[in-house]
């Protein structure tokens, strides 16, 4: 079932401010607690609200370098990516890893504390993932603009 309005407003309010009690929310989209709750559950059943997570700060956490690492695998064999994408979900510095188009077979999104913390990051587990061709990794000046909300 496609949201209605009323249900995008709850999904935009929400992924603002996703700690917000169900008053807070309802009276935020001009709704009944009741009907809300009833509506948030359905979200929820549906898939189309998928988790609840505390975003944390980078920079507070030690974590202030944020690196993209473009890789190209030897093969496409479905044993190659299936074994490449086991092993780099096991890196805990990974925070994202996706299989593009184009030049690069995947792009990962890193953090780190610093270049010699990257350079661990690539001792210890980048240079141990199967079936690498290439890697090019590009350090993050300055994040410009971020969201985790998706457009409703």
């Amino acid at each position: 079932m496609e949201p209605d309005a009323i249900d995008r407003r709850i999904l935009t309010a929400l992924q603002r401010a996703g700690r917000m009690t169900n008053a807070e929310l309802a009276e935020r989209i001009n709704l009944s607690p009741s009907a809300c709750h009833r509506r948030v559950q359905r979200l929820e059943a549906q898939g189309f609200i998928r988790d609840y997570v505390a975003l944390l700060d980078e920079r507070k956490m030690g974590r202030p370098t944020t690196v993209f690492v473009e890789i190209t695998l030897q093969g496409q064999a479905e044993e190659l990516l299936d074994a490449f994408e086991k092993s780099v979900k096991r890196i805990p510095d990974v925070l994202e890893c996706h299989l593009m188009a184009g030049t690069a077979d995947y792009l990962l999104k890193i953090v780190a504390e610093d270049t010699e913390d990257f350079a661990r990051i690539h001792r210890q587990h980048l240079a141990k993932l199967p079936g690498v061709a290439q890697m090019h990794s590009s350090f993050a000046l300055r994040t410009v603009f971020r969201t985790t909300a998706i457009p409703v």
